[in-house]
């Protein structure tokens, strides 16, 4: 009986487990919010579904010039006509150089300054040099103020015989003497005048200004380092501080062969397509044909400059030229504005697209042709719009998604 009890005993389950498995909370929470979450991304999903899909095309910039009609080709390199290497007027120390390369700077901006401790030392003593010699007028100006009231009374004295004539000669050779030594205080007063402008114009030079406007391309030199505008003889004095271009001086230096260069006149018209963009057009046109030739290479070089300053040329980017016949150049204008895809355009109105939603542009075609449109005004190159799926109709404010 005994062993019976005690079997029935260990088979019970103990309290604390019924009561724990009798509370399953926990696991229903979880469950619940599992599926909260999962019924959100649902939501969320279906709502991005249910937005009207559009394609995307993009609003690029209408072509300038036709490549039909080019009379010769020619290679060469983007040069800038106006660039300088900018260095110090004397021999010194960098105290702060100002510049980056890629910085725009004006014509007369500070680039960098040398430290001023000598000079200024030197201008400090041409001052005072300056100071003593007018004090040293001064000076002069009393004894000869005296010596000319002796002479006076010297003078008086004689023409009542109370005198001597060498006490008179004697008065007239100090005020002589005096009257020499102002003069020559002057002419000390002068030389420590422009002694001192020296020494002020060699504080000037101190800070190096930029000779005209530009970029800087080039960052030669760092502060604490010896700058010189002449080369030194050992390695570690610097001859410039930076180069500067003047981006509106760039133009195009090719080489024509000579047998062709009859065909080039100056200021003939001429199409620049740069090596880092080939598909866009640039104009331009003959500065001068340089009147040598090259016997190595049997060419001639020729100036082309660009009509209108381009962003995207730099210097030495490669480029080729076209060089276009009088009957092509005239037949050729700059074309204003963009081109896009015709089925952008409905009723007038293109319908740009941002962050997901569309807004209405009033547009104006000027020219259709092969399924695109030119317009001229409302857009920029780069701007995307809708193109709608059958059967949607693009209206302002509305939110779609893009193929």
């Amino acid at each position: 009986m005994t062993d019976r009890a005690e079997l029935l005993r260990q088979l019970s389950i103990p309290a604390a487990e019924r009561e724990a498995k009798s509370k399953p909370w926990p696991w229903l929470i979880g469950a619940l919010l599992l599926i909260a979450i999962g019924y959100a991304a649902f939501r969320l999903y279906a709502r991005a579904e249910a937005l009207p899909l559009v394609r995307v095309v993009t609003a690029s910039a209408a072509a300038q010039l036709s490549s039909e009609g080019a009379l010769l080709e020619g290679s060469g390199y983007v040069i800038a006509r106006r660039q300088a290497t900018v260095s110090s007027k004397t021999t010194g120390k960098l105290l702060e150089v100002l510049i980056e390369e890629g910085m725009q700077v004006e014509q007369g901006q500070i680039l960098a300054r040398l430290e001023p401790v000598n000079v200024q030392a030197q201008l400090r003593l041409a001052q005072a040099q300056l100071n003593a010699a007018r004090a040293r007028i001064s000076e002069t100006s009393v004894s000869l103020a005296q010596a000319e009231r002796e002479l006076t009374r010297q003078r008086e004295l004689m023409l009542r015989k109370l005198t001597s004539q060498q006490a008179l000669d004697q008065a007239q050779s100090q005020v002589q003497s005096l009257r020499a030594r102002a003069q020559s205080s002057e002419a000390e007063v002068s030389v420590a005048n422009a002694s001192l402008g020296i020494y002020q114009q060699e504080v000037e030079d101190l800070v190096v200004r930029a000779p005209f406007s530009g970029m800087i391309i080039a960052k030669a030199a760092q502060a604490g380092e010896i700058v010189s505008p002449i080369s030194a003889g050992g390695g570690f004095t610097r001859t410039g501080i930076g180069t500067i271009v003047d981006m509106n001086s760039l133009e195009v230096d090719i080489d024509v062969n000579e047998s062709n260069i009859q065909k080039v006149k100056p200021n003939m018209a001429a199409e620049i397509l740069l090596n880092a963009y080939p598909d866009d057009k640039i104009q331009g046109r003959v500065i001068a044909i340089i009147p040598t030739a090259d016997r190595t290479k049997a060419t001639v070089k020729v100036r082309v400059g660009f009509v209108q300053a381009d962003a995207r040329a730099l210097p030495d980017m490669g480029a080729r030229v076209r060089f276009l016949s009088s009957a092509e150049a005239s037949s050729q204008a700059p074309v204003k504005g963009v081109v896009l895809s015709a089925d952008a355009v409905v009723e007038g109105r293109a319908y740009a697209l941002d962050n997901g939603v569309l807004k209405a542009r009033s547009v104006q075609i000027a020219e259709t042709t092969q399924g695109s449109v030119r317009i001229e005004t409302g857009i920029s190159p780069g701007e995307q719009f809708a193109i709608p799926s059958p059967g949607l109709t693009l209206t302002d404010g509305l939110r779609v998604r893009t193929q």
